[in-house]
C-alpha cells in the first residue's frame, strides 16, 4: 500500500535521506522511527505529496506520488505534528469545510462529518469553537480530519505529543481502534507507544533505513543473552553469590540499586529458571518474583543507533 523505492533527498549538497526504501502492507500499523534529523519529516513529505525527491520514487496503492499526486492525496489522511486547524471555527463547521476540501460529495457531507465526529469522540465538542478546547480534543480535530473520506492510508506524525497522560492513553486506543480499517504509518518519539500500537517497526539514522522489522524479531536478531529478573524477600548477596557460580550464568547484577533485586544474564540456549527456582528454595530463600524479559524497543533502538557504524559522507 506504500511504496518507497531509493527516495534520496538533497538540500543543496546535503542529503537528507539517502536510498531509502520499503514497503508497508494493506492494513499494517508500521512504526516509524529516528533521531532527531535522521530524516524521518523529509520521508514523510515526500510521501504525502508535499515535496519531490531528488532521486527515487514514492507510490501509494501503486500510484505515483508526483506523476498523479491529486489521486495519491486523496488516498491519504495526514495528521502533522503541528495540527492545522482553524481555531476560529465551530469543530462541524470546520470538518465541513475540510470535507469539502477533500473532495467529499455535497450530498454525503453531513453523513461523513457526523460519521468522524462519532470515531474521534467529537460528540460532545462539536459546537464548540476549536480555540476554546483542551490540546487532547483539537488532537481529535486534526485526526477527524484526516479520516474525513475514510482514506485507505492514514500519516500520523507524533500524535500524542504535548498531551497529558490521559489524553495519550484516548489517542492511542483511538488509533488501536483504527487498525484494519486503514494502513497506518506511525512516527513517534514515544517508543512504548509504538510497541503498544504497532506490528513493526523502520528505524532511519543518518538519513539511512538501518532495520525493519518486528520488534520480537529484532529483540531474537540482536539480543545475545537472556535476562531474567528476580526478588527475594531477604539474603539476596547470598543468592547473587550462588547464582554467580551456576553454569550458563554470564553476569549478576542488581536491579535499581536494591540488594534482594536481581537482573541474571545467561546464555541463550538454555533456560536456567527452573534451576534458579530449586536453588533458592533449596537454600530457603522466599522467591517473590521471577521472569524473563527481553530487550525493550526502547533498548533496541539504541543499540542499533549507537552502534552503527559512522559512514563517510562525500558530496559530489
Amino acid at each position: 500500500m506504500i511504496e518507497a523505492e531509493g527516495l534520496t533527498k538533497f538540500y543543496g549538497s546535503l542529503p537528507a535521506i539517502r536510498d531509502v526504501t520499503f514497503q508497508v502492507g494493506k492494513g499494517e500499523v508500521v512504526g516509524f522511527l529516528g533521531p532527531n534529523g535522521a530524516g524521518k519529516s523529509t520521508t514523510i513529505r515526500i510521501l504525502t505529496c508535499y515535496m519531490p525527491p531528488t532521486i527515487g520514487a514514492a507510490r501509494i496503492d501503486g500510484i505515483d506520488c508526483f506523476e498523479r499526486s491529486l489521486e495519491v492525496r486523496r488516498k491519504i489522511g495526514y495528521l502533522p505534528e503541528n495540527v492545522p486547524l482553524y481555531t476560529d471555527m465551530p469543530v462541524r463547521r470546520f470538518l465541513r469545510f475540510a470535507a469539502g476540501a477533500k473532495g467529499v460529495e455535497a450530498k454525503k457531507t453531513h453523513g461523513e462529518v457526523e460519521r468522524v465526529i462519532g470515531v474521534c469522540g467529537l460528540e460532545n465538542v462539536a459546537h464548540r469553537i476549536i480555540g476554546h478546547l483542551s490540546k487532547g480534543y483539537r488532537q481529535r480535530v486534526g485526526l477527524a480530519q484526516a479520516l474525513l473520506n475514510n482514506p485507505p492510508v492514514i500519516v500520523l506524525d507524533e500524535p500524542t505529543i504535548g498531551l497529558d497522560p490521559t489524553q495519550i492513553v484516548e489517542i492511542r486506543k483511538l488509533i488501536q481502534e483504527l487498525r484494519g480499517e486503514h494502513t497506518i504509518l506511525l512516527s513517534s518519539h514515544i517508543l512504548p507507544e509504538v510497541a503498544q500500537i504497532c506490528q513493526r517497526v523502520l528505524i532511519i539514522n543518518k538519513g539511512q533505513i538501518i532495520a525493519t522489522d518486528s520488534p520480537s524479531n529484532l529483540t531474537s536478531q540482536l539480543q545475545k543473552s537472556s535476562r531474567i529478573l528476580l526478588e527475594v524477600a531477604d539474603r539476596g548477596p547470598e543468592l547473587a553469590e550462588a547464582v554467580e557460580g551456576m553454569q550458563g550464568v554470564q553476569k549478576v547484577a542488581r536491579r535499581d540499586g536494591d540488594r534482594n533485586r536481581l537482573v541474571v544474564e545467561t546464555d541463550r540456549s538454555r533456560d536456567l529458571r527452573p534451576d534458579i527456582a530449586r536453588l533458592a528454595i533449596g537454600r530457603g530463600l522466599d522467591l517473590l518474583e521471577m521472569r524473563h524479559v527481553d530487550l525493550s524497543l526502547e533498548q533496541i533502538f539504541m543499540q542499533l543507533v549507537t552502534e552503527e557504524a559512522p559512514q563517510e559522507e562525500t558530496a559530489s
